[in-house]
C-alpha cells in the first residue's frame, strides 16, 4: 500500500547524511577562498606570514578598507570603470541578442543549425588566442586606449552564449501567441516588443546578469593589452597597484577585491528571486 509520500522524499537517514555531507564539502571548497581572503583583509600586514599561522586574527580590524584609498588614489576610478564597461557591454549584448534569439526561436531558415554551432565554436577560443588580430583591429579602428577597446571584444565573446540562453527560453513561449497576434495584423516587431518581451522578462534578466558577470570577469586581458592609460583601467588591472617593488600589500589587496565585487554581489542578492524564476521557468512541461 502506498504511503502517499512523494518519491523524491523517500530517502533513508544515511542518504540524508551523505547528501548533506556532500553539500557541506562542496560549500567548503567554494567558500574557503572567500573566507580566507576576507580574514586576510582584516589582519595587519606584519602578521600575515607569522608562525604559527593563525586562521582567525586576534587583532583584526577594518583599517585596510580605509588605507587602501590612500595607497591607490585611483581605486574608485578603477571600480567605476569596471562597472561602466560591464554595464555598457551588457546593454549592447541585450540589444543585439534579443532579436537574434527571437529569430532563431521562431524562424526556420537554411543554415540556422550551422550558425548556432558556429556560435558555440566561438566560445571554444580563448581571448588570449585572438589578442594579436584583435590588437591590430583595435589599432586600425583607432580604439586603443579607450573604453571601446575593452567593450567591443567583450561583447563579441559574450554574444554567442547569450543567444543560446535566450533562444532556449523563447522556445518555451507558445508559438500560438505570435500566430494570434499575426492574424490580428500585428507586425513582427510589435509581437516581439509587446508580447514576447514581457513574457521573456525573467529569461532576459538571467541573460543580463550572466552577461554582466562575464563582462566584469573578462576585463583583465583586454585592458592589459589594449589600454595603457590609468583613467580607463578597470579594477582587474588596477589591483596591480598593490604590488610594490619589494612587497605586496596583501590585506589592502584583498580589501580592494571585496569592495570591487561588492556591487555585483549586492545586485545578485536583490535579483536572486527573479534569477531563480528565470532559470526554472519552463523547466516543467505544461
Amino acid at each position: 500500500m502506498s504511503s502517499g509520500r512523494p518519491m523524491i522524499d523517500r530517502y533513508r537517514w544515511y542518504e540524508y547524511v551523505a547528501i548533506y555531507c556532500g553539500l557541506a564539502l562542496f560549500l567548503t571548497f567554494v567558500l574557503a577562498p572567500f573566507v580566507e581572503g576576507f580574514l586576510v583583509s582584516l589582519k595587519p600586514l606584519t602578521h600575515l606570514f607569522s608562525s604559527p599561522y593563525r586562521f582567525w586574527p586576534d587583532d583584526g580590524s577594518f583599517d585596510a578598507y580605509f588605507t587602501m584609498w590612500e595607497h591607490v588614489p585611483l581605486l574608485g576610478r578603477y571600480i567605476f570603470n569596471s562597472l561602466l564597461i560591464s554595464t555598457v557591454a551588457t546593454i549592447a549584448v541585450l540589444i543585439l541578442v534579443v532579436p537574434a534569439a527571437y529569430a532563431f526561436a521562431r524562424f526556420q531558415f537554411r543554415g540556422a543549425g550551422a550558425l548556432l554551432g558556429a556560435f558555440l565554436a566561438v566560445n571554444m577560443f580563448s581571448g588570449a588566442v585572438l589578442l594579436i588580430p584583435l590588437y591590430r583591429l583595435m589599432r586600425s579602428m583607432g580604439l586603443l586606449n579607450t573604453y571601446f577597446a575593452m567593450i567591443v571584444p567583450g561583447v563579441a565573446f559574450l554574444i554567442p552564449s547569450a543567444i543560446w540562453l535566450l533562444r532556449t527560453y523563447m522556445l518555451r513561449i507558445p508559438r500560438e501567441l505570435d500566430e494570434a497576434a499575426w492574424v490580428d495584423g500585428a507586425s513582427r516587431l510589435y509581437i516581439l516588443r509587446r508580447i514576447v518581451l514581457p513574457i521573456a522578462g525573467p529569461g532576459i534578466l538571467v541573460v543580463a546578469l550572466a552577461t554582466f558577470i562575464g563582462a566584469y570577469a573578462q576585463q583583465f586581458i583586454f585592458a592589459l593589452t589594449f589600454n595603457s592609460k590609468s583613467e580607463y583601467m578597470p579594477l582587474a588591472v588596477g589591483l596591480f597597484a598593490f604590488f610594490g617593488k619589494e612587497r605586496v600589500v596583501w590585506n589592502e589587496l584583498m580589501a580592494a577585491s571585496f569592495v570591487g565585487i561588492a556591487p555585483v554581489m549586492i545586485g545578485f542578492i536583490f535579483l536572486q528571486r527573479y534569477l531563480v524564476a528565470g532559470l526554472t521557468a519552463g523547466a516543467v512541461k505544461q
